[in-house]
C-alpha cells in the first residue's frame, strides 16, 4: 500500500513539475540611437533588444499600445548590389512595423493594408495607425486606418489617383488624431483635408452642413 502510494506522489510531482517552474522574465528595451545611410534619406536608426540580444534594427519613434506592449518600426538592411557588381553594396531601407511583448519576448511583424514602407507615413492613436497607403497596383491613394486586433482596416477611402514618379515621401502631411470624437484627418500634399469619425469598426466622413442624419456630426474637426 505504502509503495503504491508512493508511486502515485511521484507520478504527481512528474505531471505538476513544469507548471511549478519559475516563469522566465524577458527584459526589453531599445538600444540607444545611430545613423546609418538609407537609400532615400538620412534616419537614426537603434536596436530592439531582448534578453540583451539585439532582435531586430529600428527607426523612429516606438509608441506603447498596452502596459506590456509597443510598436517601433523595423529597419532593413538590404544588399543593393547588381548582378554584376564584384562587391556586396548594403543600404538601409524602412520597413515594416513591428509589435513588442515586454513579457512574452516576442516581436510580431504587423501586416497592415495597403501599407508602403515609402509613402505610409504611420501615426498611432491607442492600437489604431492612420497613415496613407498604396494599393498594390502604385496607382491609387488610400486614406487607411488599421486597428491592431481588426483583419479588415477599420478606414480605407480613395483620395486619389497616384504616380509613380511623385515625390513619395511628401504623399501626406501626418494624420492629426483627435479623441471625443474620435476623429482623425488626412492631409494630402495639394488637396483639402478630409476628417473621418470612427465609429467602433467603422468610419464616417464628417463633412460640414451634411444633411444625412446618419452620418457623423457636422462638428468642424480639430
Amino acid at each position: 500500500m505504502r509503495n503504491a502510494l508512493a508511486i502515485c506522489i511521484l507520478l504527481w510531482l512528474i505531471a505538476v513539475s513544469p507548471s511549478l517552474a519559475a516563469t522566465k522574465v524577458h527584459t526589453v528595451f531599445l538600444g540607444t540611437g545611430k545613423n546609418v545611410p538609407y537609400s532615400v534619406i538620412g534616419d537614426p536608426a537603434g536596436a530592439l533588444l531582448v534578453d540583451d540580444k539585439v532582435r531586430e534594427w529600428t527607426t523612429g519613434e516606438s509608441h506603447a499600445i498596452t502596459d506590456r506592449s509597443f510598436v517601433v518600426r523595423r529597419a532593413l538592411r538590404l544588399n543593393d548590389a547588381l548582378p554584376g557588381d564584384k562587391a556586396e553594396h548594403w543600404i538601409w531601407q524602412r520597413g515594416p512595423w513591428l509589435m513588442i511583448d515586454r513579457v512574452k519576448g516576442s516581436v510580431t511583424a504587423l501586416h497592415m493594408p495597403d501599407y508602403d514602407p515609402a509613402v505610409s507615413n504611420v501615426i498611432w492613436f491607442r492600437d489604431y495607425a492612420a497613415y496613407c497607403g498604396l494599393t498594390a497596383s502604385g496607382k491609387q491613394l488610400y486614406a487607411v486606418v488599421a486597428q491592431i486586433a481588426a483583419r479588415k482596416p477599420v478606414l480605407a477611402k480613395k483620395l486619389s489617383p497616384w504616380s509613380p514618379g511623385e515625390n513619395q515621401a511628401a504623399a501626406c502631411a501626418a494624420a492629426v488624431w483627435q479623441r471625443e470624437p474620435l476623429r482623425v484627418t488626412f492631409q494630402q500634399s495639394g488637396a483639402t483635408a478630409v476628417s473621418y469619425d470612427l465609429v467602433g469598426l467603422s468610419a464616417v466622413l464628417v463633412e460640414d452642413g451634411d444633411g444625412n442624419e446618419e452620418s457623423a456630426p457636422a462638428a468642424p474637426a480639430n
